[in-house]
């Protein structure tokens, strides 16, 4: 203890020394305010608190705010200590609004950390009222809407929570809970990140306001047509606008067949073409038997310098089977060797397809009409042969086609014996393969 008061000596010599010029600073009293100061200072050093804590009160008492940035600092976390020892509800209730005031007034005199301190501010709200829903929606949106792309993630999620309560309370429009998540994910867009960590966090953030947006149930299709469908009438060029009209039709359910998100999602990829883009377009053309502008945006996610060879060999194949259900002969016998040729593991699939082109193709009555179930039988063969999951679908297409084969007696009668090679072209494909008989 001697030590101690020893110590406070020496601090008080020192600041006495300059109490002329420190008047300002400490206030009228700034003899007992720097004595203060000084006592508190010590203990909390010491983290002894509970003697800290009367002391950091006479200081908070006599001392102007301009006396020390610490004494809030410092002040909040007692503050902090003491709720988490009080069981009375009322009393806890009056730590908390100190801890509040604490902000309030350590942003009002030192203006420069403002943003610091209302983030603090608004996590505070958080800790001590989030089962307010109504308080932690009325105060985070100012604070929100001051801060913006600054704010941090939490008070961006807990507010999006805030107003999702709220709307379930019928206190709030589905509109509203739309505009907050809108401004919301912008704001997580927007924000800057120091490092990589931060990043990263800024990404699970965005993540989590789009999974808690989803799960809410709020933006009905109804609720987005209504809400969107003007907005994007009065500016189809505004790519934030139908990037985020995109984003949210996506997380609602079974809203990717109407007509904003068709127009929205085309003029995303006018306004900023990606292969994604194209491919989100070959999808909704293809549900909408738009067959022609289907091709064609899939065609553009392939040629789209930003997809890798695994991703074309994919869409390859689903061109194939596209254009085989759509009666695009060609394309699809194009696109299914491409997809073998890029990757062989869509070799069975692939080579099934072409098998069924040729068991399905028009070939008049000569030779040909036998000739082309040779050709379905090259290919299921080749599709058993590249993989074991299709093996049964093509062993029963071989059988299939081959009650269709000739007697060896009609193929002699065009100077065919089985094992024969003949290259046959119809129905706009054309192959080598060989004769077969009943």
């Amino acid at each position: 203890m001697k030590k101690l008061f020893l110590i406070f000596f020496a601090a008080m010599a020192v600041f006495a020394s300059q109490k002329v010029s420190a008047q300002g600073k400490y206030g009228a009293d700034s003899a007992e305010c720097i004595k203060y100061l000084s006592y508190y200072q010590e203990y909390y050093k010491q983290k002894n608190y509970e003697s800290a804590l009367p002391n950091w009160r006479k200081a908070y008492a006599l001392c102007p705010a301009t006396a020390s940035q610490n004494m809030f600092v410092h002040g909040t976390t007692l503050m902090t200590r003491l709720y988490n020892q009080t069981k009375d509800a009322a009393a806890r209730n009056a730590i908390v609004d100190t801890i509040l005031t604490l902000q309030d007034q350590r942003m009002a005199a030192y203006p420069k950390k403002r943003e610091d301190i209302l983030n603090n501010k608004g996590q505070y709200m958080i800790n001590y009222r989030s089962a307010d829903s109504k308080y932690i929606y009325d105060n985070l949106s100012v604070i929100v809407n001051e801060l913006g792309p600054k704010s941090n993630g939490s008070l961006l999620v807990n507010l999006l929570q805030a107003s999702i309560a709220l709307y379930r309370e019928n206190q709030l429009q589905a509109d509203d809970v739309i505009a907050l998540y809108d401004k919301a994910s912008s704001y997580i867009e927007e924000a800057s990140a120091k490092n990589p960590a931060e990043a990263e966090d800024n990404l699970k953030v965005k993540a989590t306001i789009e999974s808690i947006f989803a799960d809410s149930k709020v933006a009905s299709c109804d609720n987005l047509i209504a809400i969107f469908g003007p907005r994007y009438e009065a500016d189809p060029n505004n790519l934030t606008l139908v990037s985020n009209i995109v984003k949210l039709m996506n997380s609602a359910e079974d809203c990717a067949s109407n007509d904003l998100y068709l127009k929205a999602v085309t003029s995303m990829y006018q306004l900023d073409p990606s292969y994604r883009s194209a491919y989100a377009l070959y999808r909704l053309n293809a549900a909408r038997d738009n067959a022609a502008d289907a091709v064609n945006y899939l065609q553009q996610a392939i040629d789209s310098e930003e997809s890798d060879e695994a991703t074309d060999a994919q869409y390859f194949y689903e061109m194939a089977a596209f254009c085989y259900k759509n009666n695009m002969r060609g394309k699809a016998a194009d696109a299914a060797r491409k997809a073998v040729e890029m990757d062989k593991g869509y070799a069975g699939k692939a080579y099934l397809i072409l098998g069924n082109l040729w068991a399905s193709a028009t070939c008049g009555d000569t030779v040909d009409k036998w000739a082309r179930y040779w050709a379905a039988t090259d290919y299921y063969q080749k599709a058993r042969n590249a993989d074991p999951a299709v093996a049964d679908e093509a062993s029963s297409s071989i059988s299939s086609v081959s009650r269709y084969y000739p007697e060896a007696s009609e193929a002699f009668m065009y100077d065919l014996t089985k094992g024969q090679s003949y290259t046959v072209s119809c129905g706009g494909l054309s192959a080598t393969t060989t004769v077969r008989v009943q």
